[in-house]
């Protein structure tokens, strides 16, 4: 095996100097000096001992990521952003996928502790679980993710939930609908809370009171949403138009409309939540408020990596703006799919 000795001994240094550049400190190296050594770690192909490096910085170089469902497109397309600006930093991500089970979430949290990962993000599956007060008790850096809980010494990355359905509520009444229902997410979360919130306020500065069965609770998954559909779309006094919580609960609706005979957007406009790549594709395509994904995974990210530098740093709030991506499915013009459809 290849050692910091043999790399020394080729680029004629000594280990020190070794360390130093592979560390990238504490002493500067000559340019001449850290070039001779990069090029005898090339020859000589020496890897660092990534155990002995931990034990003596006291970090492991990774981040640990625990998703409610790593099949739902929003939360891969999540992760995927958030790896990425990991990598560009130097640190691996470890992947929980929680399969919307408060249990398993708990235990991938515990584990990702045992792994002494130097920072955490969640984006919990429900509310509070029993994992709060035991995450509380550690010094790991903590970001919550997509949602809101009370977790002492946690920064929230989160989108402006409110705004972004209140802007896509008021987009279907530009259109002249006025009988607009909502699909919406599982009660007791914050993103759930927050958009009925935005729709419930922009149907009331347009002096509309939502009718009574307009709003349907319902988890995010296709399958859900075509249930939902079915439900508001089977009445005899059915939506105009549909305020969707999230793209994957408005494919559903989608198929529910077609299987009932109704046209897209002429008998029901619809404007969904998130921005996922495959919203692009459906016909007509989504009417969508998009989560700007890049900004959230580099905002977790960014802050955790800040908290590790220092950790004193005070927890925070950072919240992002949503913005319309206007297609077919509202009444608008309907781009061609694929990468013509995508801003």
């Amino acid at each position: 095996m290849v050692t910091r000795r043999d790399v020394a001994r080729l680029a004629g240094t000594s280990e020190a100097m070794v360390s130093y550049v592979l560390n990238g400190g504490p002493r500067r190296v000559a340019p001449a000096t850290r070039d001779r050594i990069l090029a005898a770690v090339n020859e000589l192909g020496y890897r660092p001992n990534a155990v002995a490096r931990s034990l003596k910085t006291a970090r492991t170089m990774t981040l640990g990521l625990v998703v409610p469902d790593n099949s739902n497109p929003f939360f891969a397309e999540l992760a995927r952003a958030i790896e990425d600006v990991a990598f560009e930093a130097g640190y691996t991500l470890l992947l929980g996928n929680a399969m919307d089970n408060d249990e398993r979430e708990a235990t991938y949290i515990r584990i990702l502790i045992d792994r002494q990962v130097d920072g955490l993000i969640v984006a919990p599956a429900h509310g509070a679980s029993s994992w709060v007060d035991e995450l509380a008790g550690t010094v790991v850096p903590r970001l919550v993710l997509d949602r809101e809980l009370e977790l002492p010494g946690a920064t929230h990355v989160v989108v402006d939930n409110e705004g972004g359905a209140y802007a896509a509520t008021k987009h279907l009444l530009g259109h002249g609908l006025r009988r607009i229902g909502c699909i919406a997410g599982l009660e007791g979360i914050h993103p759930t809370a927050d958009r009925v919130a935005g729709w419930r306020r922009a149907l009331a500065d347009a002096g509309i009171d939502p009718e009574d069965g307009m709003l349907v609770h319902a988890p995010f998954g296709r399958a859900y949403g075509y249930r939902a559909g079915r439900e508001l779309l089977a009445r005899p006094d059915r939506p105009q138009a549909l305020f969707v919580a999230s793209d994957e609960q408005a494919l559903g609706v989608l198929r529910a409309a077609a299987e009932l005979g109704l046209s897209v957007p002429r008998d029901l406009a619809i404007c969904a939540f998130d921005g996922i790549e495959g919203s692009a594709y459906t016909v007509p395509a989504l009417t969508t408020m998009r989560q700007p994904f890049e900004s959230l995974g580099r905002s977790a990210v960014e802050w955790l990596l800040a908290k590790i530098a220092d950790p004193a740093l005070a927890p925070d709030r950072i919240v992002h703006e949503t913005t319309l991506v206007a297609r077919g499915s509202c009444g608008c013009p309907d781009p061609l799919g694929g990468d013509s459809a995508i801003e």
